[in-house]
């Protein structure tokens, strides 16, 4: 199948990119950062622009070794914009920025693969050629990937997830493009992938080369896949972008870098549970459901059709042609996602983000298909009336949404139930998912790519109209209290005054305070710890000292840990409130009192034991 003319190309991917931006760009700095850990990526960021120490990641007065620095070096690039205060103060277009980019961009990159080499209906294969709109199949593949809801979960969010996911798929496209066409240059997923690598590390390599693998397997054309890809040559292409960082990184930090980074951070993620992130083997299969509703059922369709009949053993059979294997290479890609992770020991929901353009690709390839005009299987009109069942279910929830309002209990949002039982925004949720059912249904017998754009264009409303605002809604409530704590530090803090954060643990505090903030959490021990560590503790920007040299300490904590016993009990002059949260100043002697009746009890300090992500 031929491409698409230059500009009926140009046209649609100007339209793809509005479609990007209505998604991605709208409003990205309007809404704060949301804890906990995007204030710690964006704090980094911000620290980098403002000190020039571009190589090692710093925040909270200490080095953050967790990721890679791409992420924080395209922050901070935003960050040393002058004016930052006036155009971005809330930090979150510099901080989401290269999350909001990386999504647009593989929302351009799907497209454009799709509208350069149209893929036939997977019924047509063997069949001679049938009719294709390859326009729209882009727009909806798209579309499916930029309104999955792990995609406008992490695509806005402060954090390397989307960034890594955007380039890993880059990487993986055009390594499918130089295999369907020899004219491509074949080096050019190679630089991408090392910057994948400066993302996320290492693992970005597993992931391309076990997708690869598993295609030329299914595909039967190892060696062919070889010779145009070059992995030898390439893998030193991806190490010259990559490896300069990590070894001056090395050079600079020695044993803490290595131990933390490759040990805790990529090894020790694999092989053990991390941070209490334990789930069953199939945690996984439910996600990438989730991660592509409403049209789920599209995706299982997609994924059976594109492997087709696995091969039994390494025997030659008859390879599809490689420009028209996309599909298939699609599920090899989503498939690899699948089984890495699935081996890992820690999950996390983000860990299936760089599957979603995979699962676009097969979700738009199977409606593609799925019409009883170009052969489609009966199975195929089922998927399809099973997703506008679940549009037309969600919508209804939401219109039925006053019954379960009542039943959200968030201790941070105590009036979130309330404020939306009195709010437009849930009637319109409900409105913009019952007209993508409506013109799902009415559009149930055009071509397959026009009625499942029928029923994307609709929940594209949604994101400005509705689910930005409710965003809104939650930040105002949970991160405007932190907020208010901040801006209460600084205006009430004395020179040299330590700040402290007990209990409920934001990371927000110190980005918005600008402020090393001691993170302390709610058992006996913290009374022990935040009084040895205020007379020990020596990071960057944080000096011990003694009760006589500075005789108190702000403490923000909120009002559950304020009634415990062992806070309750120290006399604090309470001198500012927001939301949950109170703002304390605490006598130090009362405090060392406090602490020397804990230790005759039986209480020890434990501040100094591991914790790896530490705040």
């Amino acid at each position: 199948m031929t491409a698409l003319p230059r500009p009926q190309r140009r046209r649609l991917l100007l339209f793809t990119l509005l479609l990007g931006l209505v998604l991605y760009a709208w409003q990205l700095g309007n809404t704060g950062l949301v804890d906990e850990t995007p204030p710690l990526f964006a704090a980094s960021a911000r620290a980098m622009a403002e000190t020039g120490d571009w190589l090692i990641p710093r925040v909270n007065g200490l080095p953050r070794y967790d990721k890679p620095p791409l992420v924080y070096w395209l922050m901070g690039l935003i960050y040393a914009l002058p004016g930052q205060e006036q155009w971005n103060p809330l930090g979150t277009w510099a901080s989401g920025f290269p999350s909001a980019l990386a999504a647009i961009g593989v929302m351009l990159a799907l497209a454009d693969t799709l509208l350069r080499w149209p893929q036939p209906p997977f019924s047509s294969r063997g069949q001679g050629p049938m009719a294709v709109r390859p326009g729209l199949t882009a727009l909806t593949a798209a579309l499916a990937f930029g309104l999955s809801p792990l995609m406008l979960a992490w695509g806005r969010t402060a954090v390397s997830d989307s960034l890594f996911s955007g380039l890993v798929a880059l990487a993986l496209l055009l390594c499918w493009q130089a295999y369907a066409n020899p004219a491509r240059p074949w080096w050019l997923p190679w630089p991408v992938l090392g910057l994948a690598v400066l993302t996320k590390g290492p693992v970005a390599v597993v992931l391309l080369g076990l997708s690869l693998l598993l295609f030329g397997w299914l595909q039967a054309d190892v060696a062919g896949l070889w010779r145009r890809l070059r992995p030898l040559q390439g893998l030193a292409l991806t190490a010259l972008v990559a490896l300069p960082w990590y070894l001056l990184a090395l050079h600079s930090e020695g044993r803490p870098f290595w131990d933390s980074f490759f040990g805790y951070h990529n090894l020790q993620r694999f092989t053990e549970v991390v941070n209490r992130h334990l789930q069953p083997w199939w945690f996984f299969l439910p996600v990438m459901l989730v991660a592509s509703l409403p049209v789920s059922p599209l995706l299982l369709v997609g994924l059976a059709r594109a492997i087709g009949p696995l091969r039994r053993s390494w025997c030659p059979t008859q390879p599809q042609l490689p420009a028209t294997s996309l599909a298939r290479f699609a599920a090899c890609w989503l498939l690899a996602v699948l089984l890495f992770f699935t081996a890992a020991a820690t999950k996390l929901p983000s860990y299936w983000l760089p599957a979603t353009p995979a699962a676009a690709l097969l979700i738009a390839l199977a409606a593609q298909s799925a019409w009883s005009g170009s052969g489609g299987r009966p199975w195929e009109g089922w998927a399809w009336g099973l997703s506008l069942l679940l549009v037309t279910g969600l919508g209804l929830s939401f219109l039925l949404a006053p019954l379960w309002l009542p039943l959200i209990n968030d201790p941070e949002m105590p009036t979130l139930a309330v404020e939306l039982e009195g709010s437009p925004l849930v009637p319109l949720v409900a409105a913009c998912w019952l007209l993508a059912a409506l013109l799902g249904w009415l559009c149930r017998r055009r071509h397959p790519p026009l009625r499942l754009m029928a029923l994307q264009l609709p929940l594209v409303l949604f994101v400005p109209t509705a689910l930005l605002p409710l965003w809104s809604v939650g930040d105002r409530l949970r991160g405007g209290p932190v907020r208010q704590m901040a801006a209460a530090l600084q205006r009430q803090g004395r020179p040299g005054e330590p700040v402290a954060m007990v209990g409920v643990l934001k990371p927000s505090l110190h980005y918005y305070g600008r402020r090393v903030v001691i993170y302390e959490g709610i058992d006996v021990e913290g009374p022990l710890n935040l009084a040895e560590r205020l007379r020990l503790e020596r990071r960057e920007g944080q000096q011990p000292s003694t009760p006589d040299a500075q005789p108190t300490v702000l403490v923000v904590i909120d009002q559950t840990t304020a009634r415990a016993p062992f806070w309750r009990h120290l006399g604090a002059t309470e001198i500012d409130r927001a939301g949950v949260y109170r703002l304390w100043r605490l006598d130090r002697r009362r405090l060392e009192a406090s602490v020397a009746q804990l230790r005759r009890d039986g209480f020890a300090p434990d501040w100094q034991a591991p914790r790896p992500e530490r705040y």
